[in-house]
């Protein structure tokens, strides 16, 4: 049955959902699991489950369409540049970003020359791969933590001491370096970015 010449029901809905089903468990896996656990900032738990749902329908819908592999590769392209105007973004949840795009590009468009066996094994090593590195990268490496501090004395580069110093008394941790995000003179506090070692 047709409304207008477009089909009220499809058999690719079934596909659709059963890919959706494994495209969301493997990005919880990766999101929830490896992700969060590590550093514990919801600010991005939001952005990797939505851009990865758009995509996963986005490409999963233009799949019905003839598309040749280099507009396949251009929208990765721009979904894998994605970047906003008010924060910058680190490179680790910029990887984090790129892994969720491309797990969810994998499970839309993979067609009848892919079996789910690949599909699977392919998120698998994917989240393996993570995993490991997580591991490895976990062992020794910098934490990073923004902050907001109100000593605005302590931010002149000659200070630079005096400001870790200061921080390391009211944190606890030995500070390696700090970034100025912003700094608000009206209000006479900074929001910084402090990174310290975790041993």
């Amino acid at each position: 049955m047709e409304i207008y010449g477009i089909p009220i029901f499809d058999d690719d809905f079934y596909k659709m959902l059963f890919r959706f089903c494994i495209n969301i468990s493997f990005l919880t896996i990766i999101i929830r699991c490896l992700y969060y656990k590590r550093a514990r900032n919801k600010e991005y738990f939001f952005t990797y489950y939505m851009i990865s749902v758009i995509v996963f329908f986005l490409c999963f819908t233009l799949k019905k369409f003839e598309l040749d592999l280099g507009m396949a590769l251009g929208l990765f392209a721009i979904f894998g540049i994605i970047r906003y105007r008010t924060n910058s973004i680190d490179i680790k949840e910029m990887t984090y970003l790129f892994v969720v795009i491309g797990v969810s590009v994998i499970n839309s468009l993979a067609n009848k020359k892919m079996s789910y066996v690949e599909v699977f094994s392919a998120n698998l090593l994917i989240i393996l791969v993570l995993s490991l590195t997580e591991w490895f990268w976990g062992l020794k490496h910098q934490i990073s933590r923004k902050i907001v501090y109100d000593i605005l004395e302590n931010l002149k580069p000659e200070n630079d001491f005096l400001l870790k110093a200061d921080l390391k008394n009211k944190t606890g941790f030995n500070i390696d370096k700090v970034k100025i995000e912003e700094v608000d003179y009206k209000r006479k506090r900074a929001n910084m970015i402090i990174y310290y070692e975790n041993k």
